[in-house]
């Protein structure tokens, strides 16, 4: 018996080593390039080495999500007070990694703007109220906004979005004026001026969400949302522009579920929609994020495991964990069960190689 034991034990040993030596990777090396595909939400307005996150920038994470408030008590700071004290916050974040640390927010303007304009920052108006109003102001409008950011130090903006406001009844994205409007041609106009004012400023603008939340009934921060009746093709107009003209750095996913398109899993968990459409069809070459992946559209109905296995290998790039509306997941917890997932032949270690490339060409590494 401790005879077989010890067989089945230097068998997996050497299947172990054999993978990781046919690939010239070590296991440090393999946790770095997982570490470097995640960004994670954390709480507080400065950082020390005895912080979580502090260890996790040292490990290798790839980026961070900032907030303002806390969820679970809104009169209670996250990790933003005013501009200097972000600045201050952003400056000791980059200056624990050896290498560019993705330090990103969502400050689209409206319902959805983390900086506020009682702490110092620039007011943003809604994107249907920024489109009434023309080119002109919407340059202005997000000028200011990127002169916001980069002075504060953060050099990612989960923004804009370029959902068209097909259902009116929309909750998530219509009713709460996030989209600039019905037609691709509005959406286009004013989301490539966003990116364009971003992007003077050196920062990476991110299109949501793919492969489109404008037609939907529900909100995926709240549970499952099926769009298979009400999705239409002209909603990935916008994405076909800034990929045709290669303007694009990122793009996020939508935890949205169209049978019509993957019979089984969401867009954040499926190959059909994340490879076969918007890589193989649609030619992009930059980085995919996830949406949220603690958001209750995943988190209901997936287990850890099985979230990070379907998305990295739908080929999903960065995954996202803002620790807002859940339970704290920790990189540690990430990174075992993906190097796992990679030992049981679960997860193609050519994937992480792969979005490792992808993500060190957007940040210039």
């Amino acid at each position: 018996m401790q005879k077989s034991f010890l067989v089945i034990v230097i068998l997996l040993f050497t299947i172990c080593n054999s993978l990781l030596a046919n690939e010239s990777y070590t296991k440090e090396e393999i946790e770095k390039m997982i570490s470097k595909m995640v960004i994670l939400g954390f709480n507080g307005e400065n950082i020390n080495q005895n912080d979580e996150i502090y260890k996790d920038i040292k490990a290798g994470l790839g980026g961070v999500i900032l907030f303002d408030k806390d969820p679970n008590d809104k009169k209670k700071v996250k990790n933003v007070r005013n501009k200097e004290q972000l600045k201050k916050l952003t400056s000791q974040l980059q200056s624990i990694s050896k290498q560019k640390l993705l330090i990103s927010i969502d400050q689209e303007g409206g319902i959805v703007q983390r900086l506020k304009v009682e702490d110092g920052f620039v007011n943003t108006l809604k994107a249907s109220d920024v489109a009434l109003k023309g080119e002109d102001f919407a340059r202005q409008t997000y000028k200011l906004l990127a002169k916001d950011l980069r002075e504060s130090g953060i050099n990612t903006d989960f923004a804009p979005v370029v959902d068209l406001a097909i259902n009116k009844d929309n909750k998530v994205i219509v009713t709460r004026g996030r989209s600039f409007g019905q037609t691709s041609n509005e959406v286009i106009k004013y989301s490539s001026i966003f990116v364009d004012e971003l992007k003077k400023q050196n920062i990476i603008s991110v299109l949501k969400h793919f492969p489109g939340h404008g037609s939907s009934l529900g909100d995926s921060h709240l549970g499952f949302v099926d769009i298979t009746n009400t999705w239409n093709e002209k909603e990935l107009e916008p994405y076909k522009y800034f990929i045709k003209n290669n303007k694009v750095d990122m793009i996020m996913t939508a935890h949205v579920y169209n049978k019509n398109l993957d019979a089984i899993n969401p867009a954040t968990l499926s190959y059909n929609i994340n490879t076969k459409l918007l890589r193989n069809k649609l030619g992009f070459e930059g980085v995919l994020v996830s949406d949220d992946l603690q958001m209750y559209a995943i988190s209901k109905h997936y287990d850890l495991k099985q979230t990070l296995t379907l998305s990295i290998n739908s080929g999903v790039n960065m995954l996202l964990f803002a620790n807002q509306l859940a339970k704290p997941i920790t990189l540690k917890e990430i990174v075992d069960t993906v190097y796992s997932q990679i030992l049981n032949k679960q997860i193609s270690l050519e994937q992480i190689i792969k979005s490792n490339q992808r993500i060190d060409l957007m940040m210039g590494i």
